[in-house]
């Protein structure tokens, strides 16, 4: 497993260690595939405000795949670089078509702990590469998750990606984390950035959605806060205090985005950018 494939082993860890402690995210898949397969993590990628952060993360898109399924519950979802994410079970949706896809050595991994039905299927790909795409079945609704995987994308390769998307379905939701161009800087990385750990180097940062937007026929729709107050209320005492006032926030706005896209025709009007603070 190369470098950038074993980064799936921090937010599995992460969301492993919520879970286990009862907080944040409901998640026995994680602590099971964790307690057998765990990966030696060193450093900040083991650290507990880490943990917190990646199961806050998870929880804060698994709410939003949920709202989506609710206004549009015929969507195919599509979870790009799913890694070892058991989000297809946290949702709990069986009627719902549902796609993993992650690089071959990552879904043979996945192909222990997860089995595929009718409507859920893993595909072993290269999601730089868009031959894939034609793979998917049809539909008039795709919902696109990618989570921890936009920044190891170089720009054009992202663009690419995205306009293949668009070119294969009717309407597309899409909700994606990014670096800030600030985290990918040689020494914000050094000293920040816990994919050093497992000797992954992030390769682009986005700090204009709009841009990217512009540059796919797409539309961004809003910005979400990763570490929203409900989540990390809690947490107890001085975490819940030093995370709120150190590590939320501002300070996490300053190394990671959250972004939502679509293609949509219909419902919000062009240029509607409300932040969901």
């Amino acid at each position: 497993m190369n470098s950038v494939n074993k980064t799936l082993y921090i937010p599995l860890y992460g969301k492993a260690a919520v879970s286990k402690k009862g907080i944040i995210l409901h998640d026995p898949k994680a602590e099971l595939i964790w307690e057998k397969e765990g990966f030696t993590l060193h450093g900040k990628a083991k650290s507990k405000w880490l943990t917190y952060y990646m199961g806050m993360r998870s929880a804060v898109f698994d709410r939003w795949v949920r709202e989506q399924l609710e206004n549009t519950p015929e969507a195919l979802v599509l979870h790009i670089g799913c890694g070892m994410d058991s989000r297809v079970e946290r949702i709990g949706k069986k009627e719902t078509v549902w796609y993993d896809v992650d690089f071959p050595s990552v879904i043979e991994e996945r192909r222990k702990y997860y089995r595929e039905t009718e409507n859920y299927r893993m595909l072993a790909a290269d999601a730089r590469q868009t031959d894939w795409i034609r793979e998917l079945p049809a539909c008039e609704h795709v919902v696109v998750v990618m989570q921890g995987v936009s920044m190891y994308f170089q720009i054009p390769e992202l663009l690419k990606l995205l306009t293949g998307l668009k070119e294969h379905f009717d309407n597309l939701t899409l909700l994606m984390d990014c670096y800030t161009e600030f985290a990918v800087k040689a020494k914000a990385s050094k000293y920040k950035n816990p994919i050093k750990d497992v000797g992954a180097q992030a390769t682009s940062g986005l700090d204009d959605p709009a841009k990217l937007a512009d540059s796919t026929g797409m539309r961004f729709i809003k910005e979400l806060d990763m570490t929203p107050d409900d989540l990390v209320d809690e947490l107890k005492g001085f975490e819940r205090a030093f995370f709120k006032t150190v590590l939320g926030g501002k300070m996490s706005k300053k190394m990671y985005r959250l972004y939502e896209f679509e293609t949509k025709e219909t419902g919000r009007e062009h240029g509607d950018t409300e932040k969901a603070l």
